[in-house]
């Protein structure tokens, strides 16, 4: 149907878009904005097929060769081993399309491609073989750039029905993954589980706060065998991808001591703490190798997290963060040879001067392990506005080659996000990241500017509201000053700003017509 404004909700013309692959179980969803002047624009569709479903089907059943061992499933090869054995797999064909077709660009990149990228450890799939419901995704420098949104419930705020409208809510928006960071409620395992079973995307988690709740919120009592437990729990659920932060060690407490704000990471602050009070090493950096074991029993992929990013601009580009990176370089080439993919997280609070420096030193020790980044937030003075102070920095690093991006929402360092927070976010980092492939010059990537430029020329109001990534809201900022007629014409020839007898289109009418330029 056309596009539809009743009683002030603007309804964009889009329909599902599904390309299959070689075989029928290879089925990409789409969404097709169709336009008023008969042409159309496809743009990558997250939300799965049932918007509302609180169980997906099971899409990924049969892309991994795997066996059952004690009612578990547990693969026979991970995604990174069959890549390095030359294996192009049902994983690798969707994401082909999927990258290809995102922007409308007819397979700008090959089955091949996709292998070559995951085989080199320059790119990841993340796709747990029990997280069945899960439609494959790629992080890496050559395809367009990822975001990330956090929910999760905790002690003082959200319940289940609440993370899982946030999740519905990421969705909607965009996320091309989620993290679930809840902690300090009763039954956790659960609101994962739902959390997985509804979710269409990778979910990920920071397994050390659920191992700290369960030894009660007391560091002292946190154990490998505690950890390696709570670790393998969310592995047989679905967990498609694990934060540990491993590279956290000893020798850099000191350095970090000497900050103004410290350790801000949560999960580097309860490995920071569990390390003081036993006098011990980092458990997850001793146990490292069964971690990896863990991993490449269900493919699960590993972040390696950034327990010592910077907090503040001052604090930023210090030993303690980049010996950090260091050490994550060093874990990151025994996951690779492991056969588990990863990734990098980093870096936090960075000024804009110094945000290459980051990209470049990361490439540098991590072997071009895709980079996963918050923000860079670039200043320190906008509580309530962060959202656009990382979105500056997320742009920039993502125009340098960082592959995925962790929404900052406008109640960071504030709050827990709510519904509107992450909405907010997700749209500011989906511009971000848009602007990012833009600049990359990524295939097909500004089709969609290319007929935003169109309606405008044209006067199309109703297109460009459905071009935006969030339709409502333009709709709702172009009417407010209009008048009420104007939502029954699909084409008046102005808006509020210069109103009909100034507008700078109208002229360019005229200016065209002239020189016979259209």
């Amino acid at each position: 149907m056309p596009h539809q404004i009743i009683n002030k909700t603007f309804t964009p013309d889009i329909q599902t878009h599904t390309i299959q692959g070689s075989t029928p179980d290879v089925q990409v969803s789409f969404n097709k904005i169709n336009l008023s002047n008969g042409t159309n624009v496809l743009v990558s569709r997250v939300q799965g097929p049932d918007v509302e479903g609180h169980e997906l089907p099971k899409i990924a059943k049969d892309y991994a060769p795997y066996v059952i061992t004690d009612n578990v499933k547990k693969v026979k090869k991970t995604l990174l081993q069959r890549a390095k054995d030359g294996e192009i797999t049902k994983h690798m064909e969707y994401v082909a399309i999927r990258e290809s077709m995102k922007y409308g660009d007819d397979m700008a990149f090959t089955p091949d491609d996709v292998l070559k990228e995951v085989a080199s450890g320059h790119a990841v799939i993340p796709s747990n073989v029990n997280h069945e419901e899960c439609e494959p995704m790629i992080i890496g420098k050559k395809f367009s750039v990822k975001v990330n949104a956090n929910i999760g419930a905790s002690s003082l705020s959200s319940n289940f029905e609440e993370e899982i409208k946030k999740l519905r809510l990421s969705l909607k928006f965009g996320a091309d993954t989620v993290m679930d960071l809840s902690t300090g409620i009763d039954n956790l395992g659960g609101l994962r589980n739902a959390i997985l079973r509804a979710s269409p995307v990778p979910i990920g988690t920071v397994p050390v706060y659920e191992a700290l709740d369960r030894a009660h919120g007391d560091a002292s009592l946190l154990t490998w065998e505690l950890f390696r437990d709570t670790v393998i729990d969310q592995a047989k659920q679905g967990v498609d991808y694990f934060t540990i932060h491993a590279g956290l060690l000893q020798d850099l407490l000191p350095h970090a001591a000497k900050r103004t704000l410290g350790i801000v990471s949560r999960g580097g602050s309860i490995m920071a703490s569990a390390m003081m009070r036993n006098n011990s090493e980092n458990l997850a950096y001793e146990h490292f190798d069964e971690l990896i074991d863990i991993c490449a029993t269900y493919d699960v992929a590993l972040s390696l997290g950034d327990g010592l990013r910077p907090g503040c601009i001052s604090d930023a580009c210090d030993k303690a963060q980049y010996g950090e990176l260091e050490n994550i370089g060093k874990l990151a080439k025994r996951c690779y040879d492991a056969g588990v993919s990863c990734f990098i997280e980093g870096p936090g609070h960075v000024p804009m001067d110094k945000v290459y420096e980051n990209q470049e030193l990361q490439e540098k020790f991590c072997n071009k392990a895709p980079f996963y980044t918050l923000g860079p937030l670039v200043t320190d003075i906008a509580p309530g506005y962060d959202h656009i102070t990382s979105a500056i920095g997320g742009s920039m690093i993502a125009s340098f080659g960082t592959a995925m991006l962790c929404y900052v929402t406008p109640s960071e360092h504030l709050a827990l996000p709510e519904e509107n927070d992450v909405k907010v976010g997700l749209i500011t980092y989906k511009l971000a990241a848009h602007a990012a492939d833009l600049a990359k010059g990524l295939p097909g990537a500004k089709l969609r500017d290319d007929a935003m430029a169109l309606a405008r020329a044209d006067f199309r109001w109703y297109d460009q509201f459905a071009l935006s990534l969030d339709p409502q809201n333009a709709y709702s900022v172009w009417a407010k000053q209009m008048p009420d007629e104007c939502d029954k014409s699909h084409e008046p020839a102005f808006c509020s700003m210069c109103g009909p007898r100034f507008c700078p289109i109208r002229l360019n009418r005229k200016l065209q017509a002239m020189y016979n330029a259209k």
